[in-house]
């Protein structure tokens, strides 16, 4: 693994909002760790060579990530990775659409992951503005799944 790939890796860290990253191959390891300082932790242990070596650095704070949410929003981030379904069966209507009024209680789409169906709940009260995930697609932790106005 080159600097290209690591930095591939930081920059989609950053665009999906990841806070740690993890990977093990046979010749190497990688761990990346967003900071609480804004940074980003780096370690690297190389294992291929006859005397492994551990080098650990962190880069400069990364500029905050301009959000594209209209002033006065509030995003329905996923809690876990999964596939979401935006109604209860393919024949259903969905559980929200654009314009609807939900409670903190509402559910607003399912997460199946490993086989069990999660009910999302809106934890807000107000109106949807947007749906920014996809029926039937994977998403990720924290990624944004709607946009609500609060009341």
């Amino acid at each position: 693994m080159d600097l290209k790939d690591i930095k591939a890796i930081i920059d989609l860290m950053r665009k999906n909002a990841i806070s740690e990253f993890e990977l093990e191959r046979q010749e190497f390891k990688i761990r990346l760790k967003r900071a609480t300082n804004g940074g980003q932790t780096v370690t690297f242990d190389d294992t291929a060579g006859p005397n492994p070596a551990q080098i650990v650095a962190t880069t400069t704070t990364l500029p905050a990530r301009a959000t594209d949410a209209p002033l006065g929003t509030i995003d329905i981030k996923s809690p876990m990775i999964g596939t979401l379904y935006r109604s209860p069966s393919p024949e259903s209507s969905p559980y929200v659409d654009v314009g609807s009024e939900v409670g903190p209680d509402t559910v607003v789409c399912i997460i199946e992951a490993m086989k069990v169906m999660n009910e999302i709940k809106a934890e807000v009260r107000g109106v949807i503005t947007q749906a920014m995930a996809d029926n039937a697609k994977p998403v990720e932790f924290g990624q944004p799944l709607f946009k609500v106005r609060p009341l």
